[in-house]
């Protein structure tokens, strides 16, 4: 039988007296409240402590942080609640530590006004409120989100294993207390625990060699936390919805609609065609995938997109959205398939501007799926299978380019790097992607179909996701002015700031040394762009108003913005939900906040792949373009390749260089030696690491700088220790 609780010492009160009291209690409830309240004297204080020693032995009061008590079960009054859904009725947290054997109670989080929008992942500490038969979490203050897992290198030494952060902000590495199955130069991904400076990690999963064909990538997905595995219960949804008949749509079969895209594009999602007109105006069609059709609101595959926000491209990978079904086959507008489109009708004028938008579901038939070099040179030769459809095409897009210089849009030009593999995953090539007409034609009828979709939304008085650029703030424009200044150029910051202002800038700078850089000091000085159901136009394109609408097989928000539209045009299923309506502004700054994510992890992978291909030169001299000037060193970047690489000021040798802010930049005292970002000069390599994609670069010998030791060739925090730990082999 259980053992029945012993009445409590004469003059203490009761234990349902006490349980009432801490559960009639809004804030955090101690052993000095329940003492006050209940008017005990000194002599009883030990006595309570006894007994509530006893009620927590017998499961009726747990302690919380600082000694706190609260109902067995249940939750403290004030916890650390961290986000784990977001639905219809706003962000839902469970408890940061939860150590009981039920499943973490789940906390309804009340949102305030004038409190950022909480997204998936952040942490809140939180006062609660029983609510019926679950909780309330009312904000009181936002936390620093907890990294879960720490990536990182085995290294074992005599003091047992290690764990090496592949994180290049991360201070010190961590001493591993049970490293499972994983072996020294393992990549693995830890737990950490403790708190510094005895922090410790234990080993959850063993992800391989981290210099094997891939590697570079899952590092980043890890890293940035981007979900990369769909549940069973997604895919199985995907298979179904993959079956659905098209239903009614307007027939486009007869249309010679294609895809112009990347030649090694994992996807078509956008399809387009064009005719001129007998006044010399034009009409034409883009046709984007009917995603919305296949991908209902609510739904698994629904909540699934969401949380990843979009897809993200590697040079080894892709990480999709939707599930391969839909976004490699019945949502992709592939050669001589029937598919399900979204079409976006445009009515042209000869300057440009389009007169009339309308919106349809149809069914097309892509003629060809054609590459951008491909689809170029049929218009450079005058010959190919398609080179009707593609001269049309070229004739419209004329119409459409002479409305955009009109508006002028910020016109940067700025290099791409693509790291090209062989079959076996290695690095063959780290190229800069040629800028083709075939490209920019594109890229204006995509800009004509996103304006087209956020106007037609406006129109009809509907919910739009629009994709916001606002004009660069005072403060980075007089950063810009300082850096131009250095260089002989002005920017006077007494005119209206437009994007024809830069573009004056960047001509002037044309076939200078210096072009370059002064274009990526342009593009700093911008804002970055976002996504908010509010309309603040954008800066950068010299548009009023702009949504995403051409990618809904890779970016959420231009799901969205197909069932703003399915919903305002009365096109069937699969429109905007009213509730999905009001909780835009959640869903816009959780996208924002996914892209950027996505972004980071793209270019942490180039990076890394860039040190890689630069590991077998260690030693060897470079040709680079400082980046960026600071009181502790510059940054430079291989010339054609990329890869920022610092040169520490304490490696530039005994004279004593001085830092000034202002023109940002490096001067010795003694012979006026100057750095300054453009600079191009040559650096000696000195480090390599492809696991954290850092380089470090030196003076070549005899410019003040100490002999190259290949000793001193590591990428460690401490003097002689191997920051690619023993049994790893380096990049090839």
């Amino acid at each position: 039988m259980p053992r029945r609780p012993p009445p409590p010492p004469p003059g203490l009160p009761s234990r349902a007296a006490i349980l009432d009291f801490i559960r009639a209690q809004p804030g955090a409830v101690g052993k000095r409240e329940i003492a006050k309240a209940f008017g005990l004297h000194a002599q009883d204080k030990i006595a309570l402590k006894g007994l509530l020693k006893d009620m927590a032995d017998t499961g009726e009061l747990e302690v919380g942080p600082g000694r706190t008590l609260h109902k067995a079960g249940g939750l403290p009054k004030v916890t650390v609640l961290r986000i784990v859904e977001i639905d219809d009725g706003g962000p839902v947290g469970t408890p940061d530590n939860w150590d009981q054997p039920t499943p973490p109670p789940r906390v309804r989080i009340s949102e305030g006004r004038g409190r950022a929008a909480l997204g998936i992942g952040d942490r809140v500490l939180a006062r609660i409120e029983e609510a019926g038969a679950g909780y309330r979490g009312f904000p009181m203050k936002a936390l620093a989100k907890r990294e879960e897992f720490v990536l990182g290198i085995l290294r074992k030494d005599a003091a047992g294993f290690r764990l090496v952060p592949v994180d290049k902000r991360a201070r010190s590495d961590l001493a591993v207390n049970d490293p499972g199955q994983g072996n020294a130069g393992d990549l693995v991904l830890a737990e950490p625990g403790g708190r510094p400076p005895h922090q410790h990690a234990r080993v959850v999963e063993v992800l391989g060699d981290p210099f094997a064909p891939r590697a570079f990538s899952l590092i980043a997905i890890h890293a940035k936390g981007i979900p990369h595995r769909f549940d069973e219960i997604v895919l199985e949804e995907a298979e179904r919805v993959a079956t659905l008949a098209l239903g009614e749509r307007e027939d486009l079969r007869a249309l010679p609609l294609l895809t112009i895209d990347p030649a090694d594009a994992r996807d078509h999602d956008d399809a387009v065609w064009a005719a001129a007109n007998d006044d010399g105006s034009f009409k034409a069609i883009v046709a984007i995938a009917d995603v919305s059709y296949y991908v209902r609101p609510g739904s698994a595959l629904d909540r699934s997109a969401r949380e990843r926000g979009n897809s993200v491209y590697f040079p080894d990978r892709v990480v999709p959205m939707l599930p391969e079904t839909l976004s490699a086959d019945v949502c992709s507008l592939v050669e001589g398939k029937d598919r399900a489109v979204l079409a976006c009708h445009l009515d042209i004028a000869a300057d440009g501007k389009v007169t009339h938008q309308r919106f349809t579901r149809a069914v097309i038939r892509c003629t060809t799926n054609i590459a951008y070099e491909e689809a170029q040179a049929t218009i450079d030769t005058g010959e190919g299978t398609h080179l009707a459809t593609l001269q049309a095409l070229w004739a419209t897009w004329g119409a459409l380019s002479r409305a955009r210089d009109a508006r002028e849009p910020l016109d940067l030009d700025l290099p791409e790097r693509r790291v090209r593999l062989d079959e076996m995953g290695r690095i063959a090539a780290i190229e800069l992607r040629e800028r083709l007409d075939a490209h920019r034609l594109i890229e204006d009828f995509m800009i004509a179909a996103n304006v087209a979709a956020a106007k037609a939304l406006e129109a009809k008085k509907s919910a739009c996701m629009y994709r916001d650029h606002e004009p660069p703030g005072r403060e980075k424009l007089i950063a810009l002015k300082d850096y131009l200044e250095t260089l002989g150029q002005n920017l006077a910051l007494g005119q209206v700031i437009q994007p024809a202002t830069f573009n004056r800038i960047l001509r002037r700078v044309k076939g200078e040394e210096y072009a370059e850089q002064v274009s990526e000091q342009v593009l700093r000085s911008q804002t970055q762009a976002y996504y908010s159901p509010d309309n603040k136009g954008h800066f950068g394109l010299s548009l009023g108003s702009y949504a995403h609408f051409t990618s809904p097989i890779r970016r959420y928000a231009d799901l969205v913005v197909h069932r703003a539209l399915v919903a305002a045009y009365k096109l069937g299923e699969g429109g905007l939900a009213d509730a999905d309506a009001k909780a835009m502004a959640r869903t816009a700054d959780h996208v924002s906040m996914t892209e950027r994510r996505a972004m980071e992890a793209e270019r942490d992978t180039t990076d890394r792949y860039v040190a890689a291909y630069l590991s077998t030169r260690i030693g060897e001299t470079l040709p680079t373009r400082i980046t960026g000037v600071l009181k502790f060193g510059f940054f430079a970047q291989v010339v054609g390749l990329g890869g920022d690489g610092l040169v520490p000021v304490s490696t530039l040798g005994d004279e004593r260089f001085v830092y000034d802010e202002a023109t940002r930049t490096l001067e010795g005292i003694e012979t006026g030696t100057r750095y300054v970002a453009g600079q191009r000069l040559d650096l000696r390599l000195a480090e390599a690491n492809p696991i954290t994609g850092a380089l470090r670069f030196e003076l070549p010998l005899g410019e003040g700088q100490q002999p190259f030791r290949r000793d001193r060739v590591r990428t460690g925090r401490r003097a002689g220790q191997s920051r690619v730990p023993k049994g790893v082999r380096r990049g090839r």
